[in-house]
């Protein structure tokens, strides 16, 4: 796709989510704040049905895993155990003539292809000798430095006391990890098996951007999967690799728009085996990371059992063998699930003459199941039968009533909101009891007796 097309295709994905309630700038009435959104009435509800998609496919179905919600802020000691306090840094590099901040080791793999991360002084030579700024084209940069991504905020206090310094979490995983023993302690798991959450992390970025593809609040949901050390362990990550595939294929996503990453072991986390991203081909960059796959050993658990001086322990039940167990971890990002399911569904189409936009979500993850029409708005009996039709399907489907302007801009509207079926009440209603459901994807109209509506509608769901 040509990289015009591609920015045109952003543009009308961030028009269309705030003209229709998908995703509005936050604080916009103040002049925004920068990488700031509210999921609006459509959003949140695709958001919703993304979540409960995910929780239904990998908690609800699965008989292996159970899952918690933790809190945001943890004990402090926590994040000095699992190393974020020391380590979770980005390369920070300002231009002095603009003031403008920027990810050092973005800039210069955007402009070079050099994969720097990590290596201050190899970043600032690539700056000074080869690389403009993007902002104002200057080049005269500041030093590179590590700037560390935990948002801190203070604990209430004690009269007398100081304030102590607490932290947001800048992933799920953390609450999970320690409550590892109460999981084994209240619950029937036998390794292996997995502890999943859904929940907003925080990460003080220093360039975040593309709409919602990088926040500094966010959502995840995630996966710690334990297993034994001497388990088959490639083999399960394998399993993980086509489950996190086939969840973003239920997103809409197409198979040649997604690829698999893995990344180098020069560039693996100290306690990481292996480590794969799960890539889309997005309209800004080409392919980048949507969920991510990793092998942590048995670092967290041991950290944290040194930390606390608490035995993170599981015995085997038949062997009575005690050990630590190895953690897989599938990620997948919320806020870049809905982004990808936006940009997957969103088609263009010519329909007598004219460009028809229509958002084809997968039907399962579509904000409005159902919307009722009643064919004129000025006809009391017409609007009073398709008030009982709603109210009677409202109670299967999520359904909108709409009886605003004439029926083909209330199809343009439902169409752009991604609704798959619109039933729409004529005169006809009134005289045999039927009434005429139209497909979003195909446009065509079929006349369905209301007796068995609700069953027609339920099929094809």
């Amino acid at each position: 796709m040509p990289e015009k097309k591609e920015q045109d295709l952003m543009q009308k994905i961030v028009s269309l989510s705030k003209r229709r309630g998908f995703v509005f700038p936050a604080s916009e009435i103040y002049g925004g704040f920068a990488n700031s959104y509210t999921y609006g009435p459509y959003g949140v509800l695709l958001k919703n049905n993304i979540k409960n998609l995910w929780w239904k496919k990998f908690v609800l179905q699965r008989e292996d895993i159970v899952g918690i919600d933790g809190p945001i802020i943890l004990h402090p000691k926590a994040w000095k155990a699992s190393g974020h306090l020391d380590g979770f840094s980005d390369a920070l590099v300002d231009c002095k003539n603009c003031k403008s901040r920027f990810r050092a080791d973005h800039l210069v793999e955007d402009a070079t292809g050099k994969d720097l991360e990590g290596k201050l002084d190899e970043l600032k030579k690539v700056l000074d000798e080869e690389i403009d700024c993007p902002n104002c084209s200057k080049r005269d940069w500041t030093d590179v430095r590590n700037f560390n991504l935990m948002f801190s905020t203070k604990t209430s206090v004690v009269e007398g006391k100081e304030q102590e310094i607490a932290y947001l979490r800048p992933e799920t995983a953390g609450a999970i990890f320690l409550e590892f023993k109460n999981v084994l302690d209240s619950t029937r798991v036998k390794v292996p098996f997995g502890i999943a959450q859904i929940g907003k992390a925080f990460r003080n970025e220093i360039v975040a951007g593309n709409f919602i593809f990088r926040l500094r609040e966010f959502e995840q949901m995630e996966i710690e999967y334990f297993i034994s050390p001497d388990d088959d362990w490639e083999s399960i990550f394998e399993e993980w690799l086509l489950l996190q595939e086939e969840f973003a294929f239920e997103l809409g996503v197409k198979k040649e728009n997604i690829r698999r990453y893995e990344h180098p072991k020069e560039k693996l986390s100290h306690y990481s085996k292996k480590t794969v991203d799960i890539e889309f081909n997005y309209p800004f960059g080409g392919f980048k990371e949507l969920f991510g796959m990793a092998h942590r050993g048995d670092f967290d658990l041991s950290a944290h059992s040194k930390f606390s001086g608490e035995k993170l322990e599981y015995q085997d039940p038949k062997t009575g063998k005690k050990y630590i167990p190895h953690v897989l971890e599938p990620t997948f990002g919320l806020d870049r699930s809905i982004l990808v399911a936006l940009l997957c569904a969103y088609q263009e189409e010519e329909v007598n003459g004219e460009i028809r936009t229509v958002m084809k979500f997968p039907k399962r993850i579509a904000p409005i199941q159902v919307a009722v029409f009643p064919l004129l708005k000025n006809k009391p009996e017409l609007v009073k039968k398709a008030r009982d039709v709603f109210n009677f399907l409202k109670k299967d489907f999520v359904c909108e009533f709409d009886d605003n302007g004439n029926i083909g801009k209330r199809y343009r509207r439902q169409d752009e909101i991604g609704t798959p079926y619109c039933v729409t009440i004529d005169f006809d209603a009134l005289d045999n009891n039927s009434v005429t459901v139209r497909d979003r994807d195909t446009m065509e109209q079929t006349r369905v007796n209301l007796d068995e509506l609700a069953d027609y509608l339920k099929e094809r769901f």
